[in-house]
């Protein structure tokens, strides 16, 4: 089983991980910002990857620390898990809709961190969240996992399915990418290893 568990604590943040990308789906996701753990819950459901996740930081200064570390935590996580990534497809992509919008994802399990993001309507607000921070979270997941992650929505107008949609789609690319290839016993890259 391709399971990791990883903790974070500084002066800001919190955070404790368990992931199992050869789960079900299951999750159990506490953190002080219920639209997150909303986002959260869907990746791990659409990715079919077992979650659990306790986060907690210094929301009474800002959402920022909290959502980068979070990034952080699970691309570390992401990485453990894949190893040394021997027989895994390495791409991942999925385009789903959510009502009026449409978001694509797709991710390369290099080992090159890289994030394209190319999402409108970065400065909308969800009650209390700046939606800009998910592109800080999906920079640190990057980073952190070696993932070259490029994330697109076509359009879209309500904020909330917007990023719904992008959460299900990297759910779905990432359970694409890991996945394993029949057959295949190495690394997928004619230089051996990613």
């Amino acid at each position: 089983m391709r399971r990791a568990e990883v903790k974070r604590k500084t002066k800001e943040t919190d955070i404790s991980i368990e992931l199992n990308l050869d789960g079900s789906g299951k999750y159990e996701i506490n953190t002080p910002v219920p639209f997150l753990n909303h986002m959260l819950g869907l990746m791990a459901y659409h990715g079919r990857f077992d979650l659990k996740l306790n986060a907690a930081g210094d929301i009474d200064v800002d959402f920022h620390h909290l959502i980068e570390d979070l990034g952080i935590v699970i691309g570390e996580a992401i990485k453990e898990a894949l190893g040394e990534k021997k027989g895994i497809r390495r791409y991942g992509n999925a385009i789903i809709p959510m009502d009026e919008s449409l978001a694509e994802v797709t991710i390369d399990l290099s080992g090159r961190p890289y994030l394209v993001y190319r999402v409108q309507n970065k400065r909308l607000r969800l009650r209390d969240l700046e939606v800009s921070l998910f592109e800080d979270f999906f920079r640190a997941l990057s980073n952190n996992s070696l993932m070259n992650l490029h994330i697109r929505i076509h359009y879209g107008r309500d904020p909330h399915h917007m990023y719904e949609a992008i959460f299900k789609a990297f759910g779905r690319a990432l359970r694409e990418a890991a996945s394993l290839e029949p057959g295949l016993k190495e690394a997928p890259s004619t230089k051996g290893r990613l």
